[in-house]
C-alpha cells in the first residue's frame, strides 16, 4: 500500500501530527543556515522547532546547501517539512516519539541560487547564522568572494556579510550572531579570523572590517547528539507504517541533546529559542563541555570506527554488542583517553561522562554506521585525537597501546585499491568501501610508493605537515603502531575472523 507524502496538505488532514502547523509555516525567517546535514536538522533545527511550538522564538530558517553532491529536490517536494524520530532511554524510561519539524522555510542551492541567498542579507529579521560544514569546512583557501558562489564556506560567509554591510550602511544593529557548529576547538574565533583574512585579501574597505569586528558576534559552540545518517530501509519502513506517511527526509536521533554556545546576555536575547529546552546552554566558557565530548565521544568513535569496520561490524551498537570490541571501546575511552584530556578535568567527572557515553553507544534504537564516522577521517584523527595523544605523553613515557591499535587500523582503512571518477575505495574481503576523506589522494600516493605497511606507517607518522608534529618522536608510539601494521601481525585482529 502506497503512503501519502509528508506535506502541508497532509498536515491539514492530520492535525494530530503538528497542531497549528499553518501558523508555524507562516512565521518569518530569522536564521540562515549553511548545511543541510542530519546533525543540523536533528539538533539546532530541533531546538528552533520546539521553541516555535511554544511561541518563544517565532522564526524559521533559510537553509543553504553548499556542497556539490545531491540537490534540494526532496526539501522542495515536501516544502521543507521532515519527521524526526527520537528513540532511546532517558533516566531509565524508554522514549520512542516522532515530531514533525517545520522550522525550515526555504532550501537554496549555493551553486544555482546564490543571488537569492545574497538577498537574504537584506532582511533585517535574519540576524543569526548557523553552520556545519564538517571539520574541513572552516579553512582559509584562495577563494574569490565575488564568485557566484565563492568556493569555501568562509568565502560564502564573507560575501554574505559584505552584502549585508552594504545594504544597511554598516549599522551596528545589522550585525549578525554567527554560531558555527563544526567540531573544531574555538570554532567561533577561527571562523572570525578567516573571514577577517578574506576581507583583507580582497582589500575590502576599512569600514567593513571595523563592522565585522564590532557589530558581529562569532560564538564558539559545541553540538552533542547522535544523529546517524539516512535511516536504513528497515527503520524507514517501520516508522513510515507507524506514522502513516512517506518521508524522504526522515531522521532518527537519540534522546540526549546538548548545544553549548559561548555567549552573554545579548547572545541569549538573540538566540531566544534557548528558553525552550535545557539542552541549549549559553555560557561564557564552554571548554569543559567541548573537551569531554570531543575527546571521549568523538575521539573514541574515530579510533574505533576503522578497526571495527575492518573486522566486519557495521554499527556502533554492534561494537557494544560484541564482547571483544566492547572491551576495546570501553578501555580505550576510560583508561587511555579520559586521563589524557588536554584540559583540566576532574577525573571523576571524565569517567562519569564516559560511562554515560558508553550507555549512549548501546542505544538499541540507533544504527550509527561506522562507515559514516570515517568521513573526513584524517581531519577527525588530527583534531580529535592527536592533542589527546600529546597530552598522554606529558604524564607518561609508556605508549597508549589501544590508541596505537586504533591508529594502525586508521592507516589500513585509508589504503585505496580503486579510484574511479575522482573517488577512492578500499577493499574489505573483496567488497569495496568508500574512502570519503580529503586526504584520500595523499594516502593513495603513500600506499603505492611505500615499501611495506610498516614503511607506510613511518612515513605518515613523521609527516609534520599532516599532523603539525612528528608522531614518531613519541616514545614507543611508532613501534606500537608498526607492530599492528606488520604484514603478519595478529595484534590488529581483536575479533577472530571466521
Amino acid at each position: 500500500m502506497s503512503l501519502p507524502q509528508l506535506s502541508p496538505e497532509l498536515l491539514d488532514q492530520r492535525p494530530d501530527l503538528l497542531p497549528n502547523h499553518r501558523q508555524l509555516l507562516a512565521l518569518p525567517e530569522k536564521i540562515i543556515q549553511f548545511g543541510t546535514g542530519v546533525l543540523l536538522r536533528g539538533l539546532p533545527d530541533y531546538f528552533v522547532n520546539k521553541a516555535n511550538q511554544k511561541a518563544i522564538f517565532n522564526g524559521r530558517i533559510v537553509v543553504v546547501k553548499s556542497t556539490g553532491s545531491g540537490g534540494t529536490d526532496a526539501f522542495k517536494q515536501q516544502q521543507n517539512l521532515y519527521s524526526h524520530s527520537i528513540r532511546g532511554i532517558d533516566n531509565g524510561r524508554q522514549v520512542d516519539e516522532t515530531v514533525i519539524n517545520a522550522s525550515i522555510s526555504r532550501t537554496l542551492s549555493a551553486s544555482t541560487e546564490w543571488a537569492d541567498i545574497l538577498k537574504c542579507a537584506a532582511d533585517p529579521a535574519i540576524r543569526i547564522v548557523i553552520s556545519n560544514t564538517t571539520e574541513v569546512g572552516i579553512q582559509l583557501t584562495d577563494d574569490d568572494i565575488f564568485a557566484s558562489p565563492p568556493a569555501s564556506f568562509p568565502g560564502k560567509l564573507t560575501a554574505y556579510l559584505y552584502e549585508r554591510f552594504k545594504t544597511f550602511g554598516g549599522s551596528e544593529e545589522s550585525g549578525m550572531v554567527i554560531v558555527p557548529t563544526e567540531l573544531i576547538v574555538g570554532n567561533g574565533p577561527k571562523l572570525r579570523s578567516i573571514v577577517m583574512e578574506q576581507a583583507s585579501r580582497h582589500q575590502l574597505e576599512d569600514a567593513f572590517i571595523s563592522w565585522l569586528e564590532n557589530a558581529n558576534h562569532f560564538c564558539s559552540s559545541l553540538v552533542d547528539r547522535i544523529v546517524p545518517g539516512k535511516p536504513d530501509a528497515e527503520s524507514i519502513e517501520e516508522l513510515s507504517g507507524k506514522l502513516g506517511f512517506q518521508d524522504d527526509l526522515m531522521i532518527i536521533s537519540e534522546v540526549y541533546s546538548l548545544w553549548a554556545i559561548e555567549g552573554d546576555a545579548y547572545i541569549r536575547s538573540v538566540l531566544s529559542f534557548a528558553e525552550a529546552d535545557s539542552g541549549v546552554v549559553i555560557e561564557h566558557d564552554i571548554d569543559l563541555h567541548r573537551e569531554l565530548k570531543l575527546r571521549l565521544l568523538n575521539g573514541t568513535h574515530t579510533l574505533s570506527a576503522g578497526l571495527c569496520y575492518l573486522h566486519g561490524l557495521e554499527t556502533v551498537r554492534e561494537n557494544m554488542e560484541t564482547p571483544e570490541t566492547a572491551s576495546f571501546v570501553t578501555n580505550l575511552m576510560l583508561n587511555e583517553l579520559a586521563p589524557a584530556i588536554p584540559y583540566p578535568v576532574d577525573p571523576a567527572r571524565a569517567r562519569d561522562f564516559g560511562s554515560q557515553v558508553l550507555d549512549r553507544f548501546r542505544n538499541p534504537f540507533i544504527r550509527h554506521q561506522l562507515i559514516d564516522i570515517t568521513v573526513q577521517y584524517t581531519a577527525k584523527m588530527k583534531m580529535r585525537n592527536v592533542p589527546t595523544l600529546l597530552e598522554h605523553y606529558k604524564h607518561s613515557d609508556q605508549p597508549p597501546l589501544l590508541f596505537a591499535k586504533g591508529f594502525a587500523a586508521f592507516l589500513k582503512f585509508m589504503k585505496p585499491v580503486v579510484h574511479k571518477d575522482g573517488n577512492y575505495y578500499g577493499d574489505l574481503d573483496g567488497r569495496p568501501y568508500s574512502i570519503r576523506c580529503d586526504s584520500a589522494a595523499y594516502f593513495d600516493e603513500k600506499w603505492r610508493n611505500a615499501a611495506s605497511p610498516v614503511d607506510l606507517a613511518e612515513q605518515v607518522m613523521s609527516d609534520i605537515e599532516l599532523w603539525d608534529t612528528d608522531l614518531t618522536l613519541l616514545p614507543g608510539f611508532a613501534n606500537a603502531v608498526k607492530e599492528n601494521m606488520a604484514e603478519n601481525a595478529e595484534v590488529l585482529t581483536i575479533i577472530p575472523k571466521n
